[in-house]
Order: structure tokens, then C-alpha cells, then sequence
């Protein structure tokens, strides 16, 4: 099954901070709470469970139950929605956009990783129960990160005009994308289960909201996973003292801009995600979701022409808080708010702008979540495998850069000696010789010698560049196969997992994929997966 385990760092997809964090350098240490290992969740759990609210478990449950009104819900996720009103509950969370069809791999190794962190905690702590939660990102409007999908290197898009909150936005014009879906897939067994998830998710809905709900319990419920949609006035409830110390006070603003700083200080090479805004809330109604802006006391919604005094906000946000929508900075600490949640599995740009975040957690006086890195994975099929051996590659090689594999594995293969480090080495010992004599004689001497060994050194270098071209010409065979394999696993230069539909390898494997998914991957193993299957 698993064929290798690679460092995330090795594999030249992940950033320097998303490193540092997984090698625990004591500088990032500031920048969260505790490591994702098994045995720091017993201090987790005892922190969240002296804060969480047991009316928050209230409101909570009564709400998951009223969104699941309709929803075939398994046993498993039934029991949960229940537990979760009992002081040893807790929740593992990931959240996700509302891609159409999932979306990349990735969606899938979120939420797998999370079902598997909660069953590997029951095991550590048999005394409580740990839920899995997809949290929906239904409040989002970025329409065009989540209206397509790619399937057999083919772009299926959605094609209609956005606005708003997309997770309340119609299903209206998918039956266009089913269509072509369904010829793309054709007409086996398991391509005709496919064709029926999506009509059933997507045409017998009529929000993407409902539509995505239907299609992740489909995938995942009976894992006992429960989905929830923030977008929802009797949660937001919960968070309207936190959205008035926003408002009122920019909390967030002052704090995480604080936290980029100090981060900036630790390596001026960790990108900052997220930046925040005086004001972290957008304005939601029906058909638009536009920032809320403060001048001078008074409160404006972007690109319209509502405005608030600070009392009138105020009364606005008791009377209607299901118009007060949390941005990337906000959300995070809403759903830590609203769950009584112990760990967010997120991928690696997640991460690093939750690493922003822990003080403006300190000042809200929220616990902050133990952070962990989703499992990612190259998935490689028995065919393919066999290509590879036969190339006489490694599973750590598909990762360098396709130039660098070629040049490496000419080398490697070639019957003469394309590498010149000797000869470099060896001029280079000359002209030490040259720089003493002209130091000696004449030092006026010396540019020239340094010119003189520059131009034979490019010299050298040139002629191994041409001789590596003439033998990549001679090997063209070992090249072509060489950049197939990799093209096929890696589409785009990219990770498969964030290009690659899953209906992809349902088409080859059926109903087997899930479950052998959540056996191949182990949340917190901390290193990139590749496995055989």
C-alpha cells in the first residue's frame, strides 16, 4: 500500500514557516498553543472544557438538528449531533469552500484526516468522545475559486453570474456541467454511481449549501462525520459579543498586525497570508456581501449606500447578527466560539495565517485550537509504479523539479562522465598557484588571473551543459518517459492532490476509495505520503 514517507520539507512544496512549524523550531513556539501529538490534547481538552459554555452544547445541538431536518443522516452521525450536548465531547474541525464536486483531492484528505484524528483520540482518551466536523464555508463569495472542477485534464466549469454568499446562491445552470460530466465519465459501473451522486447532490438541490451537504454525508457519513453551516442567525448569536469588540474596538486588527510583525522578525521569508481590516466583518444579505467600514463614528457597507451610526449598528447586529458575516481573520475564531473544538486540520497556507492569529485568540480570551497539517498524499496506481521502478527512480526523485530529474537521471544512466566537478576542481587548484605567483610579482596581475580563471570555469561550464544536451538528445527515450510519468503524477508542475478530481480514481477503484483512504493515512504521522493503491 504506502510505498514512502517524505518530509514535507523535502518535497519543495511547502513553505519555510509550514517546515519550521512541523520541525517544532522554538522560535514559532509564540505562534500557537500546542503541537499536534497525541499527548498534549489531555491539557487541550482540560482548557476548552473549563470555557466552553454548556449552553453553547445547547444551542449547538438544537442547531445541527435543525440544519440536518431532511438530511439521511447515518447512525453514527446521529450519535454524535447528540453527544455533543454532554461535557466530555469535543470536536476535531476542518473547514472547506463549496467547490463543485469536491473540488481538488485535497477536500477529500481533509476531511479523511479529521475522521481519523477523532477515532486515534477516542483510543488515547477512551473517557470522551471526539466529533469530526466539516465546517461548510457558506458564507464566502468567492464564486470563482469554487465553480469548476478538472477531470481527465479538462476544466468542467460552472458558468453563471455570482454574487453574494455563494453557499445561498441556486444550483441553477449545473445541469449543464452534469452533462458534460456525464459523457466525460461514460457509462461503467462505477461511472454511473458517479453520474447519480452528482444529479442527487446537484439537481435535486436548490442551494449549493444543501447541494454540498448532501454530497459530503454521502462521501462521508457513515464515518460519523457532522457538517455544519456557520451561516446560521441563532450561531451567530453566540459570536455577537466578539463581532462588537470588532467593531467597536478593532481587537482583531491591532492584535494580528502585532503577530505579522513578530513573525516578519523570526524570518523575513514567511509570507503573510492574511492581512487584516480595522473592521473583520462583511454586511450579508441575499445577493451581496460587501465590507463594513468606519469613518469618522459612522459605519458603512461598501458599494451601497446603507450607513449606521455606532448605536444603530449596534442594534443591528442584536436584531439581525445573521448579517454580520466573519472574514478570514474572523471565522477562525467564530467557529472556535460556536464548537467545543480542540484541533483545525487545514492545509499548508491554512496554517500559516492561523499562525497569525493566537494573540487576537489571547485577547478574545478563546482558546487557541492545536494547529495540524491535513495529510497530503501522492496517489500512484500499480501500472504507474512499475514505470517507475523500471526508470529506476525513487519515490522522493518525482519531487525535484523536472529539469533536475532529467539532468540527474542522464547522469545517472550516461556511459561517459558528464560531470565536470573534478576538472573545476582541479583548474580551480591551478589558478591558487597563479594568484600566489601574480601576489608575488606584480598584484596588478591579479584582475587579469581573475578573469582568466572566470572564463575557463564558464568555459567548463558550457561545454557540460552541451555535452548533457548531446547525451539528453542521444537518451531521448529515458527524457520522454522520464517527463510522462512525472507529468502524469505531478499535472501541471503541480501536486495531484490539488489539481485531480476524485470521480477520477472512483472511476478505477469504486466505493473502495474512501475506505482505503482513511486506512492509508495517519493524521499525525507529519510527512507526505506516497502510496500505491
Amino acid at each position: 500500500m504506502e510505498v514512502a514517507c517524505i518530509p514535507f520539507k523535502k518535497t519543495g512544496y511547502f513553505s519555510s514557516l509550514i517546515s519550521d512549524y512541523l520541525d517544532e523550531n522554538k522560535k514559532l513556539k509564540p505562534f500557537y498553543n500546542r503541537f499536534p501529538k497525541i499527548e498534549e490534547f489531555k491539557a487541550q481538552i482540560e482548557e476548552k472544557s473549563a470555557t466552553y459554555p454548556s449552553a453553547h452544547r445547547q444551542q449547538l445541538k438544537q442547531q445541527l438538528q435543525v440544519q440536518y431536518e431532511g438530511v439521511k443522516a447515518s447512525k453514527a452521525t446521529l450519535s454524535n449531533i447528540s453527544d455533543l450536548e454532554q461535557g466530555t465531547t469535543f470536536t476535531v474541525v476542518t473547514g472547506h469552500q463549496l467547490n463543485i464536486f469536491t473540488g481538488p483531492l485535497y477536500f477529500l484528505y481533509k476531511i479523511i484526516s479529521t475522521i481519523n484524528l477523532a477515532k486515534a483520540l477516542k483510543t488515547a482518551y477512551p473517557k470522551n468522545n471526539f466529533v469530526p466536523v466539516y465546517w461548510m464555508a457558506t458564507e464566502d463569495h468567492d464564486f470563482d475559486e469554487i465553480n469548476y472542477f478538472n477531470l481527465h485534464n479538462k476544466k468542467l466549469q460552472w458558468n453563471r453570474q455570482d454574487g453574494g454568499a455563494v453557499g445561498r446562491m441556486s444550483t441553477e445552470g449545473l445541469e449543464a456541467v452534469f452533462t458534460a460530466f456525464s459523457k466525460e465519465v461514460g457509462h461503467t459501473a462505477y461511472a454511473n454511481d458517479l453520474i447519480d451522486l452528482f444529479k442527487k447532490s446537484y439537481l435535486e438541490h436548490n442551494s449549493l449549501t444543501d447541494a454540498t451537504r448532501y454530497l459530503a454525508n454521502a462521501l462521508f457519513g457513515e464515518f460519523g462525520l457532522v457538517i455544519i453551516d456557520g451561516d446560521d442567525p441563532e450561531l451567530k448569536k453566540l459570536f455577537v459579543p466578539y463581532i462588537k469588540k470588532d467593531i467597536l474596538e478593532n481587537l482583531s486588527y491591532k492584535k494580528v498586525n502585532e503577530t505579522i510583525d513578530a513573525l516578519q522578525s523570526v524570518s523575513p521569508a514567511y509570507n503573510i497570508q492574511v492581512n487584516p481590516r480595522e473592521i473583520n466583518h462583511f454586511y450579508l444579505m441575499d445577493g451581496m456581501r460587501e465590507r463594513l467600514l468606519e469613518k469618522e463614528g459612522v459605519y458603512y457597507v461598501n458599494n451601497t449606500d446603507i450607513k449606521y451610526t455606532r448605536d444603530e449598528i449596534l442594534h443591528e447586529l442584536e436584531t439581525h447578527p445573521e448579517r454580520f458575516s466573519p472574514n478570514v481573520v474572523s471565522r477562525p475564531l467564530y467557529q472556535e466560539v460556536v464548537l467545543p473544538n480542540l484541533c483545525y486540520i487545514g492545509g499548508g497556507g491554512e496554517l500559516a495565517y492561523w499562525l497569525e492569529l493566537k494573540s487576537s485568540f489571547d485577547a478574545m480570551k478563546v482558546p487557541f485550537p492545536i494547529l495540524l497539517l491535513r495529510n497530503s498524499a501522492l496517489l500512484i496506481s500499480e501500472k504507474e509504479n512499475k514505470k517507475i521502478q523500471n526508470l529506476g527512480l525513487k519515490p522522493q526523485d518525482l519531487f525535484l523539479k523536472q529539469n533536475s530529474l532529467i539532468n540527474k537521471k542522464i547522469r545517472e544512466i550516461s556511459n561517459i562522465d558528464i560531470d565536470f566537478s573534478s576538472q573545476k576542481e582541479h583548474l580551480i587548484h591551478q589558478f591558487e598557484a597563479l594568484y600566489k605567483l601574480a601576489e608575488e610579482t606584480d598584484k596588478s596581475f591579479l584582475g587579469a588571473v581573475k578573469a582568466q580563471e572566470v572564463k575557463q570555469l564558464n568555459g567548463l561550464n558550457h561545454l557540460e551543459k552541451r555535452l548533457l544536451k548531446a547525451q539528453k538528445r542521444k537518451l531521448r527515450d529515458q527524457v520522454i518517459r522520464l517527463t510522462a510519468i512525472q507529468n502524469q503524477l505531478f499535472p501541471n508542475q503541480s501536486l495531484q492532490e490539488r489539481t485531480l478530481n476524485f470521480s477520477e480514481l472512483y472511476l478505477e477503484m469504486g466505493n473502495s476509495l474512501i475506505p482505503f483512504l482513511i486506512d492509508s493515512l495517519h493524521p499525525l504521522n507529519h510527512e507526505f505520503l506516497v502510496i500505491k493503491y
